[in-house]
């Protein structure tokens, strides 16, 4: 086994370990969520809050005996062709909620690739739309990698970075997906649907609530 394969093995065991008086102090005390990442940065890594499949002690899993990777894909890969013909007609339709919505539909229809994750990130941000959810403080993007992104008193946001001044609502390539809680950036993933597991992960395992006006998302 490789160094860093028995680095990780470590990790899990010690998370595993903790896992008991790590749910007794976030309960209990309720403490701010750096003060959690302090004391267990473990949690900072993608691997420690997602399972997936190949080690049971994850963060997630421990909690709610769920694969949370392999469920929502697998769930998400069953609901997407249902959920794209509800999107389009809605779309055909009149007002604010098709308008946004055909938005959303043009930009993926105008991608080259169609594969898994530019169907998830669709779908993901194309579902609050049609549940006439306001997804404004959550779903965030910052244009400029060298400025400081604005999160004072973000509770939680996934932060797309992007290269330049695209409005777009959605984007398939951005520099990186930045998951904040409390006004903090917790990680840095390279896709959007990858950063809303994580950000999913992360609500259960720091019990926090669900971002304000998105409880139906969720």
């Amino acid at each position: 086994m490789k160094k860093a394969d028995k680095n990780l093995e470590l990790i899990r065991k010690m998370m595993q370990k903790t896992f008991a008086l790590r749910q007794q102090t976030i309960v209990n005390t309720c403490p701010p969520v750096k003060e959690l990442m302090e004391l267990w940065p473990a949690l900072k890594m993608e691997s420690e809050v997602m399972c997936n499949g190949t080690c049971p002690w994850y963060e997630f899993q421990r909690i709610t005996n769920q694969n949370l990777p392999n469920t929502l894909y697998s769930e998400l890969d069953r609901h997407i062709p249902r959920l794209m013909t509800l999107f389009r007609q809605k779309a055909a339709k009149t007002g604010k909620t098709s308008d946004a919505l055909a938005e959303i539909l043009k930009i993926y229809d105008e991608q080259e690739l169609h594969d898994v994750h530019t169907k998830c990130t669709t779908i993901l941000h194309a579902l609050p739309v049609y549940l006439h959810e306001d997804v404004s403080g959550f779903f965030r993007t910052c244009t400029d990698i060298s400025d400081e992104p604005l999160l004072l008193d973000v509770a939680v946001a996934l932060l797309t970075v992007v290269t330049d001044n695209d409005r777009s609502p959605v984007h398939f390539q951005p520099v990186k997906i930045s998951v904040v809680i409390e006004s903090e950036i917790v990680v840095n993933l390279s896709r959007f649907a990858d950063a809303f597991l994580v950000m999913f992960g992360l609500i259960y395992a720091l019990h926090l609530s669900y971002p304000r006006g998105l409880t139906e998302h969720f």
